[in-house]
């Protein structure tokens, strides 16, 4: 069977839908997948300590990235709800004001990054020890950013553009290419943590440069173009407010998986937090169905914003927060049945480490009930161009919530207090999301 090439304009049934953002979705979970396959590299060639300085500073380096996620997701936004009001010359501006941004705001935080790194890592907590690799590894890693902003930006662009397989394309060719390079340079020269910070820039350089070789060459016949522009206050503050909850995201994480760890060790030592790095590991990849659906599918809603149809607008959302309840459930189960296999797969070697993360994995399975909704209610909101409502769910949801469960759970229930700070976050954060969306309604018209 043939089927037709969709369009932002098109009615959406739930297979259209899941058509049309099944090329995110693939691609969130190429992307968290070849992540885990990166660490292993660097554990099993490069040693315990060098794969500890990595994991260290990576949250440094991921709260700098997280501009390319502010730019890609709240410009596409803009952009989308821009084409959907039938105002293609300015949609063209906004677009290419963004990409040339996205590339001198890499290169001016990679400057200011590479300077700081040294006490930025003993700030983190790097030992004496450990602090020359966080060094060497941030600063190779950084010399990429500008291409990894920009890949962040395009991976959104392409589905605003109508181009979600192309992006998928990309994002499996830089996959691969990072595994590649891995094996080559980590396991094959023995470069140990330059190589694979190597091989992560080079597979950055490939995700950011060939959708921007697209974009530039003839053979784009997508809505969107690049053209001649200039610095834009006003949309530059509309896009950044729009994606400044993914941005806080990024950045709520890495604090709130600190905190975690502190509690960890406190209650269970370095087995918990070893059972907490495994459940977050196997989080990665259920988490990014759904956040690969909700970017895949926000430029529909933008566009639809835009274009003042808010049936459709309606339609979308509907089957979207279906989709995302049944989605949680399935993952839940999928997450209860298979927990002692994933255990095994990563810590079958020590019996009281498996015993302590199958009950970690079954007590957090819980919150992938619920997540599928709050994720989907923040990147609705984004799609909408409210970036302050979306912003306040990712907030309460990344850092508030959490912060609090994890401080006074735990007192109650000890080490079980820190799984169950998960789902109560999670559930605290669906009453918000639902506040929202019922408060909301009457001015989207949705």
């Amino acid at each position: 069977m043939i089927f037709m090439a969709i369009r932002l304009s098109d009615h959406f049934t739930f297979s259209r839908l899941l058509r049309f953002t099944a090329p995110s979705m693939v691609m969130m979970l190429f992307t968290s997948i070849y992540g885990v396959v990166d660490g292993l590299f660097i554990s099993n060639f490069a040693g315990k300590t060098a794969f500890a300085a990595v994991n260290l500073i990576m949250p440094f380096t991921m709260m700098l990235g997280g501009v390319g996620a502010m730019f890609g997701t709240g410009g596409s936004a803009l952009v989308s709800k821009t084409l959907g009001e039938g105002d293609l010359e300015r949609a063209h501006r906004y677009f290419t004001m963004l990409i040339r941004l996205m590339g001198i705001v890499g290169a001016a935080f990679a400057g200011i990054g590479i300077v700081v790194l040294r006490p930025v890592s003993y700030l983190f907590g790097a030992t004496d020890t450990m602090v020359g690799d966080c060094v060497l590894y941030g600063r190779v890693v950084l010399l990429f950013l500008p291409a990894q902003l920009m890949q962040f930006g395009f991976q959104n662009f392409l589905v605003a553009a109508e181009r979600p397989k192309f992006g998928l394309a990309v994002t499996v060719a830089a996959g691969l290419t990072n595994i590649a390079l891995d094996a080559l340079f980590v396991a094959g020269f023995g470069w140990g943590i330059v190589g694979a910070a190597a091989a992560t820039g080079m597979s950055q350089c490939v995700g950011g440069l060939l959708p921007l070789l697209f974009f530039l060459s003839r053979r784009n016949d997508t809505i969107l173009r690049f053209t001649r522009t200039r610095f834009e206050l006003k949309p530059l503050i509309k896009a950044c407010g729009n994606g400044i909850s993914e941005m806080l995201s990024s950045i709520s994480g890495s604090l709130t998986g600190i905190l975690y760890n502190f509690q960890l060790m406190r209650y269970a030592g370095e087995d918990g937090v070893a059972a907490y790095g495994v459940v977050m590991y196997a989080a990665f990849v259920f988490v990014a169905v759904f956040v690969g659906y909700s970017s895949g599918s926000a430029p529909i809603v933008s566009y639809q914003y835009g274009a003042g149809n808010h049936g459709e607008m309606r339609n979308v959302l509907r089957k979207s927060l279906a989709a995302m309840g049944v989605g949680g459930c399935i993952m839940a189960v999928l997450g209860f049945v298979s927990s002692p296999l994933l255990a095994s797969i990563f810590v079958g070697y020590d019996e009281g480490l498996m015993a302590l993360t199958i009950r970690a994995f079954r007590i957090c399975v819980f919150p992938l009930l619920l997540m599928g909704v709050n994720i989907y209610a923040s990147s609705f909101f984004t799609a909408l161009n409210n970036g302050g409502v979306s912003a306040a769910i990712s907030f309460l949801r990344a850092l508030v919530f959490p912060v609090v469960t994890i401080l006074t759970l735990p007192v109650f229930f000890q080490l079980d207090g820190v799984w169950y700070s998960l789902a109560v976050g999670e559930a605290c954060t669906l009453v918000v999301s639902a506040a929202f969306l019922l408060g909301e309604r009457r001015k989207y018209q949705y």
